[in-house]
C-alpha cells in the first residue's frame, strides 16, 4: 500500500477533496498502484467498504495534448450507457494542488486485461479466439457510436485527421527524442507524402489493445479502459495500432507491451482485418499506410516513456528495453508503409 505521501498520490489530500466532491467517507483512504504506470498513472483506493480508481498524468515530463485527464472522464461518461462497456465515472479535478495534477474517480470494474500469451494459454485456443474474437467486436461498436448522440460532436476536428495525426507525432517524437533517429525522419516523410483518403469518422479510443479490455469468466468484455487519446477520426487508426501492438509481441523483444499475439488460437492479422472489415463495412484497402501511422505513433509515445525514465521520472518496473523496441517499431513502419501503392 502507498501512504498519504507517496509520489503521485497524496492520500490525505485526496481524502479532504473527496469529502466534498465524491461524498463522505467512513474510514481513511488507502491506496496502491495498479499494474501500469508507464503513462498514466492508475491507482486502486479504497476506504474499505468501496473501491475506486484514480487516473492521474505521469510524473515529470508531460507532452502538450498528452495526458488529458479531462479529456479522458468526457469520453467515458459520454459511453456509459451505449453498447460500448466502460465505468461508470465519479468526479473530476482540475485543480492540481490535490494531488499535483488533474485527476479523475471512476468505479473498480471487475475483470481480467489479458497481456500475454503466457495468461492466455491456459484458457486454450477456443476461448483465446473467443476473447479476440469480442475485442474486435467491442472495437467495432466503439466505430458505430454516432458520436452526436452521446455529446460528442466537438470531441475533435476529424477533417484532416490524418494529416495532423502525422504532424502531432512528429512534433511529439521530436520533443522526446533522446537520440539522433533517422529512421523516424524517414518515416514521416513517407507518411506525409502517402496520405489516403479518410474514413467516415468514428469515435477513436487512440490506444486499442487487448489488455486496455478487461473480461469477465465467461469471456465477455466488462470494461474498456485507457481513453486519454480519445478523439473523432479515421477508425482505421485504431484497428491498425492493436495490429502493430501484436507485431510488436511477436518481435519477442525483452519487456513487450503485449505478446497476445503469440498466444494459439490468437487470430492472425488478416482474420482481424478481415473481421473488422466484415463488422463495419470498412474499406481497408489501404491498410498498409495505417500501420505505418500506427508504429510511428507507438514509438513516439515510448521515446517519451523513454524519456522520463533517463531522467528518473517514471514509476514502476518495466521500463527497460525502450530503446530497442523504439528502433524495431520504426523498422516495422518503414515497411509497412512502403507497401502502400
Amino acid at each position: 500500500m502507498i501512504d498519504g505521501h507517496a509520489p503521485g498520490l497524496d492520500v490525505d489530500r485526496l481524502a479532504r477533496w473527496w469529502h466534498e466532491a465524491v461524498g463522505p467517507l467512513d474510514s481513511p483512504l488507502s491506496g496502491h498502484l495498479l499494474t501500469g504506470g508507464k503513462s498514466n498513472l492508475t491507482y486502486e483506493v479504497t476506504d474499505g467498504m468501496t473501491h475506486w480508481v484514480v487516473r492521474r498524468p505521469p510524473l515529470g515530463h508531460v507532452l502538450a495534448t498528452a495526458h488529458d485527464m479531462a479529456r479522458e472522464y468526457r469520453v467515458m461518461s459520454a459511453l456509459w450507457g451505449t453498447d460500448v462497456p466502460v465505468p461508470a465515472t465519479r468526479a473530476l479535478c482540475n485543480d492540481d494542488s490535490v494531488i499535483g495534477a488533474p485527476f479523475y474517480v471512476m468505479e473498480r470494474v471487475q475483470g481480467t486485461p489479458y497481456r500475454f500469451a503466457s495468461e492466455l494459454e491456459p484458457l486454450g485456443k477456443e476461448r483465446t479466439t473467443r476473447i479476440a474474437e469480442r475485442l474486435i467486436d467491442t472495437l467495432a461498436a466503439v466505430h458505430a457510436v454516432e458520436p452526436g448522440s452521446v455529446g460528442l460532436a466537438d470531441f475533435g476536428r476529424p477533417d484532416g485527421y490524418l494529416a495532423r495525426q502525422v504532424a502531432r507525432w512528429q512534433k511529439q517524437m521530436a520533443a522526446s527524442k533522446t537520440r539522433e533517429l533517422p529512421a523516424a525522419d524517414r518515416l514521416h516523410e513517407l507518411l506525409a507524402a502517402k496520405l489516403p483518403a479518410e474514413q467516415p469518422p468514428t469515435i477513436v479510443h487512440g490506444d486499442y489493445r487487448l489488455d486496455n479490455v478487461l473480461f469477465d469468466g465467461e469471456d465477455r468484455p466488462t470494461a474498456v479502459l485507457d481513453w486519454e487519446m480519445a478523439t473523432l477520426g479515421d477508425p482505421l487508426a485504431d484497428l491498425s495500432l492493436m495490429l502493430i501492438y501484436g507485431r510488436l509481441g511477436k518481435m519477442q523483444l525483452a519487456g513487450a507491451v503485449s505478446d497476445v499475439a503469440l498466444a494459439p488460437g490468437y487470430p492472425d492479422e488478416d482474420a482481424i482485418a478481415s473481421q473488422y472489415a466484415e463488422r463495419t463495412g470498412r474499406d481497408i484497402s489501404r491498410l498498409g499506410f495505417y500501420l505505418g501511422l500506427a508504429a510511428y505513433k507507438l514509438a513516439a509515445i515510448l521515446e517519451g516513456i523513454n524519456y522520463r525514465h533517463i531522467r528518473g521520472q517514471t514509476v514502476g518496473p518495466g521500463f527497460d528495453g525502450l530503446d530497442e523496441k523504439v528502433d524495431a517499431l520504426l523498422d516495422a513502419g518503414l515497411t509497412a508503409t512502403g507497401e502502400v501503392n
